[in-house]
């Protein structure tokens, strides 16, 4: 059997009660994007077809909804070429239940595919519809950014505020010209909705937006009513989220598992730009998405997927955003990838099995984090731990590797672990200086970023924009040398845009070299360190 619109037919029959597949004409769903387009999506990623598209999936099968979503990319176009456009845009959904049970679904929902650099113009029709009531973003933290980490504009950025709207490259840029285009079109409302891991990421997009808006209107390529339009939130509305579902690289053995079952190409891609894709996308069950009510030309009914969704108030997102993003989970996965890659872990399941490595991200979670959490309302912080340390992370089905949570470590560890510490310094009646594990997380991303395993053996490191700097910070440090460190860390802990806070002026960067040097000390110093300081 093959993945594609055909063979739809012969697969319900033949699997029936092995594979679901969609419960509407995908045909007909498909015809009626086209006339009356609801929901563009920028990022063809897995995230995005693991759980976005379950959503539209969930709402199509019910007959909430008679359209589908248009997802675009521009980052990584060989993702449309391989896994999309060969199959039809399906996509077969492989969800991994702790108990080894696998549920297999395709997803149908996604109804066409479009690549940014030579489809342009239909682009700009889908964005121009008066029907359309949302754009929606899986692009990564990065692709918010126009500014390098030393504070200037991205070299393609630059150029995107000399050459105007029409020869937009920078997928910020493209949006912007979009709703330019939406704006000369009759001034229609929309709501640009980040679906991306990151805090406050509706702002971030809106805060994009609107710099590069500022430079057009100088540069007089855009009028200044223009700004007026994206600026009022009534209109253009830019919607704060938290979405939380863990969706690693695609697996063998899921591939194995589908060609077992008949399925034909079924293999692992990976791209010239090391995006690692498949006709499948391998997940696990716990999903949650929590987004701000701010939909000006209404919405897709996403609340009632029965997909882990909440559409709420603001201050409710920016609550269960933080209590994901700096105590529940990603603190914790952080702390798991930096150890992981040092004890050469495959897997995030093998690394929360090292009973050191699973008593730290406990303490981290419960004894440090969780003081300072406020409670959002909808999702119990303890309780939502509890699901990622006994449920999520044990999961032995889920392929997560160290090496992928370990990638941009410098972007995430001012938010995962500094906001913690500023709520320390902000409570009357906590000490920031009783941390004990925040800063060993902090001493083993050093000790890691030596590329030297926990044997002393040369191992790689995950890529991180700042790595070429980090790697400075501690030159002429020797492995079974503590000697060799005379206060190299010093300068960089005192780096705000890397902790979110001076660890030195907080009084944490002692500690922190203290932990580090101890890690020097040669074959297994590090689990010798985290035994020492976990021992009680």
């Amino acid at each position: 059997m093959k993945l594609c619109l055909k063979e739809l037919n012969n697969i319900e029959t033949s699997l029936k009660g092995i594979v679901k597949t969609p419960m509407y004409d995908i045909e007909k769903i498909k015809e009626n994007t086209n006339k009356a387009p609801k929901w563009l999506h920028f990022g063809a990623g897995n995230i995005f077809r693991a759980y976005i598209g379950k959503m539209a999936q969930n709402l199509l099968n019910k007959g909430l909804e008679d359209t589908g979503i248009i997802v675009a990319e521009s980052f990584d176009e060989e993702i449309i070429d391989k896994v999309y456009t060969p199959y039809d845009n399906l996509t077969m959904l492989v969800t991994l239940f702790k108990n080894g049970e696998f549920e297999n679904e395709i997803i149908g929902s996604i109804v066409d595919s479009v690549k940014i650099s030579s489809e342009k113009a239909k682009l700009m029709d889908i964005a121009i519809a008066p029907s359309l009531q949302m754009i929606s973003f899986t692009i990564t933290e990065k692709g918010y950014n126009l500014k390098a980490p030393n504070g200037e504009f991205f070299k393609v950025i630059q150029e995107d505020f000399e050459n105007g709207p029409e020869n937009a490259k920078h997928v910020m840029s493209i949006l912007t010209s979009l709703l330019y285009a939406r704006f000369k079109n009759g001034k229609t409302p929309i709501s640009i909705v980040s679906m991306d891991n990151c805090a406050g990421n509706g702002d971030r997009i809106r805060a994009a937006v609107i710099e590069i808006a500022n430079q057009w209107i100088a540069k007089n390529f855009v009028e200044g009513e223009f700004l007026d339009y994206i600026s009022n939130d009534s209109v253009v509305a830019f919607p704060v989220s938290m979405i939380d579902k863990i969706t690693p690289r695609p697996a063998e053995v899921i591939e194995k598992h589908l060609e077992e079952l008949g399925f034909e190409n079924m293999d692992i891609v990976v791209t010239e730009r090391n995006s690692f894709t498949a006709p499948f996308v391998n997940a696990e069950a716990p999903q949650y998405f929590v987004v701000e009510d701010k939909f000006p030309n209404g919405k897709p009914q996403i609340e009632l997927s029965e997909a882990g969704v909440y559409v709420t108030d603001r201050e409710t997102v920016e609550k269960t955003e933080r209590m994901k993003v700096t105590t529940c989970l990603n603190p914790l996965h952080t702390t798991l990838a930096v150890y992981g890659c040092l004890f050469n872990y495959k897997t995030i399941y093998e690394t929360v099995n090292d009973s050191l490595l699973n008593k730290l991200i406990k303490n981290i979670g419960y004894n440090e984090a969780l003081p300072v959490v406020e409670n959002p309302g909808i999702l119990d912080p303890k309780a939502f731990i509890d699901e990622v340390v006994n449920e999520r992370f044990p999961n032995p089905f889920i392929p997560d590797q160290p090496e992928r949570i370990a990638t941009d470590t410098s972007q995430k560890v001012g938010i995962r672990f500094g906001e913690t510490i500023k709520s320390y310094l902000n409570s009357k009646d906590l000490d920031v200086k009783t941390l004990k594990y925040i800063p060993m997380v902090y001493a083993g991303w050093f000790r890691y970023l030596m590329g030297l395993d926990d044997n002393g053996n040369e191992r790689s490191i995950s890529s991180d924009p700042m790595l070429e700097m980090l790697k400075e910070s501690i030159s002429g440090i020797e492995f079974g040398k503590p000697e060799t460190y005379n206060g190299q860390l010093k300068e960089v802990l005192k780096n705000k845009m890397i902790f979110g806070v001076d660890l030195e002026e907080v009084g944490l960067s002692d500690l922190i070299e203290k932990y580090f040097v101890e890690m020097l000390a040669g074959k297994d110093a590090v689990k010798n360190t985290l035994k020492k300081y976990l021992a009680d």
